[in-house]
């Protein structure tokens, strides 16, 4: 490729019936001229283009750190989900031995209470029955009592206080 400098060193040769010289000389500067900012532009594209290279290899490292970043999250959360699945799962069944154990329990003592209540039935029975015998003794005594005699003596000692 040419550079400027090349253009405006380059020489011809003279011929007889050749161009004029000075059209030459200066269509060769502008040509220069021109060629030199198209260098120069060229140049600085190029640069540009290096730079946007290097900003797209990053972005596409940050791209892929980012999709790395977002697959491990997921994962992650994945995890978290599982794990708490199964954390439900061992409360709820603890939760469950719990209250099969409460149940139980509940279930001794209205065992508990009912065989303490039939014993109060029958010590109630028994006492009831006893002081049924009692009164039914105490009856049988008082029935016993002849009137007649419980009157004359109460007749004999009113006598005899007097």
């Amino acid at each position: 490729m040419l550079t400027p400098m090349d253009i405006h060193n380059k020489e011809f040769k003279r011929s007889f019936r050749g161009y004029n010289e000075n059209e030459v000389d200066e269509f060769l500067d502008k040509i220069m001229e021109d060629y030199e900012l198209l260098y120069k532009e060229n140049s600085e594209l190029k640069d540009r283009v290096n730079i946007m290279n290097d900003k797209l290899q990053s972005y596409t490292n940050m791209e892929k750190t980012l999709n790395n970043t977002l697959i491990v999250a997921q994962r992650s959360a994945e995890d978290l989900k599982q794990n708490a699945k199964k954390e439900a799962e061992l409360i709820i069944q603890e939760a469950q031995q719990n209250a099969e154990k409460i149940m139980q329990r509940a279930n001794q003592e209205v065992v508990r209470i009912r065989t303490e209540l039939e014993n109060q039935k029958k010590r109630l029975n028994v006492f009831k029955a006893k002081f049924k015998s009692l009164l039914e003794g105490q009856l049988e005594a008082v029935l016993s009592i002849d009137d007649r005699e419980f009157f004359d003596e109460e007749t004999k000692e009113d006598d005899n206080e007097k």
